[in-house]
């Protein structure tokens, strides 16, 4: 688990490397919602998503006789890039196991930063196992995609900075994947009474069948174009959800899509469907967000 205290740290360690993303805003989406909307741009980070946040915390938190032997992780997509890019900055190995079926131009993106990709089937098993067997053969230390803290701490920076440019924000809506980001956002709002909301594909909506179960549900296979929002919740991440989200909303693709292209229009940049999630799900839940001020994270530009 995390604290504040570690978010704080994260900001000043990743301050060297990571980008202060812009903060931006439509009349013509502000119309549409019935809100004014602030979207953090993660999508203009470098690599193009939030994930270099994290991954950068993680490889500079380690000590150099750890790091020394390199960093390793399980990624389909934005974070195996992200740990690659920020292995590269220290000078050491980053390894990536990839399931099949990634997004062509994401494992374009992992080797091109200099990432040693293994590649495995499509499962979370596989995946695992996989990565278990590379540590025991290099020593390399295991940078999860969202249950390490430092990779925690280093999403919630991004939720720092817009609190930093936003004043008076009367809500924040961020995706649920694996749950790093979202859990680094809860606890860098800790401190502020802010209401946060997640928000899922309706194809991958394991979080919300955990919540109303009360336990993680870990069986549902993921059908969704989100793909960045397909793993399974984490435990640290569940735990934080629950105490600290007020609500998981859900959406459909055909709801991203249409956030896509409006998001092409008004603010004039490619997202991907994992980051239209939090404008979609605005727009289909008025009555949640009328009148307020509200902070959306858009997470990744990579489609």
């Amino acid at each position: 688990m995390i604290a504040h205290d570690d978010i704080l740290a994260a900001a000043s360690r990743i301050a060297p490397y990571a980008l202060h993303t812009p903060v931006k805003s439509s009349a013509a989406l502000d119309a549409l919602s019935g809100a004014s909307l602030f979207f953090k741009c993660e999508n203009l980070q470098i690599g193009g998503a939030f994930k270099f946040r994290g991954a950068v915390n993680a490889v500079f938190a380690l000590d150099q006789a750890a790091a020394e032997r390199g960093v390793i992780t399980h990624s389909s997509g934005n974070h195996g890039a992200a740990l690659a890019r920020a292995a590269k900055l220290r000078g050491i190995v980053a390894h990536v196991v990839v399931p099949e079926g990634a997004v062509p131009s994401k494992l374009d993106a992992m080797r091109a930063a200099g990432a040693i990709v293994h590649r495995c089937a499509p499962t979370q098993a596989a995946r695992e196992a996989m990565t278990r067997n590379l540590i025991a053969e290099t020593g390399a230390t295991l940078v999860h995609p969202y249950e390490d803290p430092q990779v925690m701490a280093g999403q919630g920076t991004a939720t720092l900075e817009l609190l930093d440019e936003v004043p008076a924000l009367e809500a924040v809506i961020a995706p649920i994947g694996g749950g790093g980001l979202i859990a680094g956002t809860a606890i860098a709002l800790d401190p502020v009474d802010i209401p946060l909301y997640g928000v899922e594909p309706e194809g991958a909506a394991d979080t919300l069948a955990s919540l109303l179960a009360a336990e993680r549900i870990t069986h549902l296979v993921p059908d969704t174009i989100c793909d960045g929002l397909r793993a399974v919740v984490g435990v640290p991440n569940f735990a934080i959800i629950a105490e600290h989200v007020l609500q998981v909303l859900t959406v459909s693709d055909m709801q991203c899509r249409a956030a896509q292209a409006l998001a092409a229009e008004h603010l004039g940049m490619v997202i991907e469907p994992s980051s239209a999630t939090v404008l979609a799900a605005v727009l289909a839940s008025p009555e949640l967000f009328a009148g307020k001020r509200v902070g959306l994270i858009l997470t990744g530009g990579n489609v």
